[in-house]
């Protein structure tokens, strides 16, 4: 009997899902790695950097996000361990930390136009369109994945792009892309969206729909945020949010 007799072989399936799903974790861990590169200096190391001290607004706000950046790279990990109990016991809680992230990014969004926070070149106004759209948009995404929570392909792929919606904070934040406003914070992202597109067209030669209408959703939402912020009604409204 040959060496090769004793090897149990494994199904097909089994070896190539695992490399698949490695996509599922590396892209999180990708985008959760630009937020903390962008966010490095004024609060996860910015002790390092001297910059000021933070309100406990910010404090909250940073910590829900990161525990979502988190919870993004280790639900596909619990899945690909088979702990696919842990996984939704951890993601019903989730839901309860979408409402949290939701009323915390109002608050920031409304005090960021306070302060007049943008990027060098966008009047503060218009910018408040970019960070409040966030209220729309990602629990929009996040509750279709909810929806779709019992079919895992399409579950999984718009928990991916929800969580898109929060990387331009990151991005907007790198010196290299500050300056380039929201083609440099909004297009960066968006290779996130062409990578799962790639994957999509690999693995099935086809694209998911929920790769498509999601990607679809955020792309409109963006043009829109640019689009929009420079009209009279936002600005009325903008003015109205920070009276």
């Amino acid at each position: 009997m040959s060496p090769a007799a004793d090897v149990v072989a494994l199904p097909a399936s089994r070896v190539t899902r695992r490399p698949r799903r490695l996509f599922f974790v590396a892209l999180p861990v990708l985008m959760g790695l630009a937020v903390f590169i962008g966010f490095a200096p004024s609060y996860y190391l910015k002790g390092a950097f001297g910059t000021p001290s933070l309100t406990g607004l910010y404090h909250v706000h940073g910590l829900l996000f990161t525990s979502w950046m988190l919870l993004m790279i280790a639900q596909p990990l619990l899945v690909m361990t088979r702990r696919t109990d842990l996984h939704r016991r951890i993601g019903s809680i989730a839901a309860l930390l979408i409402v949290a992230m939701v009323i915390a990014a109002c608050f920031v969004a409304v005090d960021g136009g306070r302060r007049g926070a943008a990027p060098p070149g966008i009047p503060p106004l218009a910018f408040m369109l970019v960070p409040m759209a966030t209220v729309v948009v990602f629990p929009a995404l996040t509750g279709a994945a909810l929806f779709w929570r019992n079919t895992p392909q399409t579950h999984k792929r718009l928990m991916l792009i929800a969580t898109m919606e929060l990387i331009p904070a990151g991005f907007g934040r790198w010196t290299l892309l500050a300056s380039s406003g929201p083609l440099g914070f909004f297009g960066t992202t968006d290779l996130f969206l062409v990578a799962m597109l790639i994957y999509d067209k690999v693995t099935t030669r086809r694209f998911h729909p929920a790769t498509i209408y999601g990607g679809a959703f955020l792309i409109a939402s963006q043009v829109a945020r640019v689009a929009l912020s420079g009209t009279a009604t936002w600005q009325s409204l903008a003015a109205w949010l920070i009276a």
